[in-house]
């Protein structure tokens, strides 16, 4: 296998043996099997649409597809082998409505020919003879703006997926997962046409961010500034963690009356600030972290354990059977829930013990998204106006296990007392319950979300801008981001989409990443690897 995706890639460089997330060589070789399939799959969705053929159905199938694909998503090697084998069925049913409609249903590519293996033995040697799904016969650079893009893709599809699971979709999203990824082998683009369209990902991706923006405000309302308490109650349990607000929704209505308490674990903090989800009064507080003391705590909890989307540790087998999944994520030896139904997760809750006696661990707060910053704008304008605020920094990202996080805890807990920390993703459990004080009013520390409301930070930074009449890049505003996933890089690629410059980035920086293309990155956005929290501390507000 080789592997290197992630930035706790092994050596720095990739997996080779077995990933370090835990996924075996036999997953990550259908991993690139199914990505292939896919591949194969978008050259004919591409060429169906230029003779007015879109399928909705495949356009779903696809973004799911190539989530799977995303790191510590998906780890169960049959339903990959089953992914694969409907995507070929999904690709030959659409040449044929696409050969109806004149268009043409033979290609270059061999994965629009492709043909599964009989067994899964078969399939996974495929999938190694296939290898990463680019083009391997191109130079160093040009493969590695390829692989930017890919994994710009993976992230966008999961927004896309997320997106439409609340039923906020647009073709136009599709359509660009479609075409890039039928481009991966086209010979004729060079250099620059590579970085266009891993800026193009970025745009792509800026769209389905506001998509599932929509979804999760349409549905839940806009978050409101939230005390959440980081202790416990008193009772049967249920932890959630992961993304999908939806499961949490249907998790809440299915435990009424039940004598359940529900809490939080990593991304899914931030749900405690939606208006229709905080209404329910068994969704208490927030339990643990996202990445450093997972395991640890996830052992400890005395209930059910509900994981969606990613950002999953393989767990131990003495409590796999405590945990259950949705969607996307699977492990074998562990529970999927189908269908919305949470009745085995609620029954194995009844089961557990529970906590034996409430504990207060104190609170955090929540819901700083963009209508609750930009409800109090003139505080804010009024503050930078009196020099009470000197700067902004964004301090936000990808947590992960692999030493040199804690730059992120100690950057936020040096930040002079006069600027202000938004935040948002996993990341922010390096510091989340920093006391950082306030500002005339104002938090210091401001959540504004999930890496899903990265949609938000967006808007907040604009707003500014068109307050203070300059650009994004003029204002006091300082951007240090951790990585870790696929997400993150569709995220960075909409961040250089949008111009912004003088992005800190870390803990290290990707490995797919070539010095040359390093240096168009450096010239043209100023992107910068960071370096010791009091260094950059010092360079940000020199410059300031």
């Amino acid at each position: 296998m080789f592997c290197n995706q992630c930035e706790q890639t092994a050596k720095g460089t990739g997996c080779t043996k077995w990933g370090v997330c835990g996924k075996s060589p036999e997953v990550a070789a259908l991993q690139d099997l199914l990505t292939y399939a896919v591949r194969g799959l978008s050259q004919v969705a591409t060429e169906g649409r230029r003779v007015g053929v879109v399928d909705a159905d495949v356009n779903r199938f696809t973004a799911k597809a190539i989530f799977a694909t995303l790191t510590n998503v998906d780890f169960d090697p049959a339903r990959f082998e089953a992914w694969v084998r409907e995507a070929v069925e999904r690709r030959e049913a659409l040449k044929a409505k696409v050969a109806a409609a004149g268009g043409r249903t033979t290609f270059d590519d061999p994965a629009a020919s492709f043909q599964p293996a009989a067994d899964q033995a078969g399939m996974v040697k495929q999938g190694e003879e296939v290898g990463l799904p680019i083009d391997q016969d191109r130079d160093e650079d040009v493969k590695s703006l390829q692989e930017i893009t890919l994994y710009g893709i993976r992230g966008v599809a999961a927004y896309a997926d997320h997106a439409a699971i609340l039923g906020q979709e647009d073709d136009s999203v599709y359509a660009f997962i479609h075409e890039a990824l039928a481009k991966i082998i086209d010979k004729g683009l060079g250099l620059q046409d590579w970085v266009g369209l891993a800026l193009k990902t970025g745009e792509a991706n800026l769209r389905a961010m506001e998509l599932l923006d929509a979804g999760n405000t349409g549905r839940f309302g806009h978050p409101v500034p939230t005390e959440v308490p980081l202790g416990h109650k008193k009772g049967k349990a249920i932890l959630i963690s992961g993304h999908d607000l939806k499961d949490l929704e249907d998790l809440l209505e299915q435990t009424q009356g039940k004598g359940i308490y529900v809490y939080t674990h990593g991304e899914m903090l931030p749900a405690h600030g939606y208006p229709e989800l905080k209404k329910y009064p068994h969704f208490y507080g927030h339990y643990g972290t996202a990445w450093q003391n997972q395991k640890k705590e996830f052992a400890e909890f005395p209930g059910a354990i509900l994981m969606t989307t990613n950002c999953l540790q393989e767990p131990k087998e003495e409590y796999k059977g405590n945990i259950f999944t949705t969607g996307l994520v699977g492990w074998p030896g562990v529970t999927h829930v189908k269908n919305g139904d949470f009745g085995p997760v609620i029954e194995k809750a009844l089961e557990l013990p529970g906590f034996a006696e409430d504990e207060d661990k104190g609170t955090v707060m929540v819901g700083f998204a963009r209508n609750a910053v930009l409800g109090v704008a003139d505080k804010v304008i009024e503050a930078v106006k009196a020099g009470a605020i000197k700067h902004f920094f964004l301090v936000g990202g990808c947590d992960g296990a692999k030493p040199g996080r804690n730059y992120y805890t100690e950057f936020v807990e040096k930040t002079p007392a006069d600027t202000v920390v938004l935040t948002l993703a996993c990341g922010k459990f390096r510091f989340f319950d920093k006391k950082l004080g306030d500002i005339g009013g104002i938090p210091r520390l401001l959540d504004v979300g999930q890496c899903n409301d990265a949609y938000s930070a967006v808007q907040i930074a604009v707003a500014l801008a068109n307050a203070f009449d300059c650009g994004v890049n003029d204002l006091p505003l300082s951007l240090v981001l951790s990585w870790y996933e696929q997400k993150a890089v569709a995220i960075l690629l909409t961040l250089l989409h949008l111009g912004i410059k003088g992005i800190r980035l870390g803990p290290t920086l990707p490995a797919f990443i070539t010095p040359n293309v390093l240096n168009v990155l450096v010239e043209n956005f100023d992107i910068k690897p960071i370096s010791t929290p009091d260094e950059d501390l010092q360079a940000i507000l020199n410059a300031a």
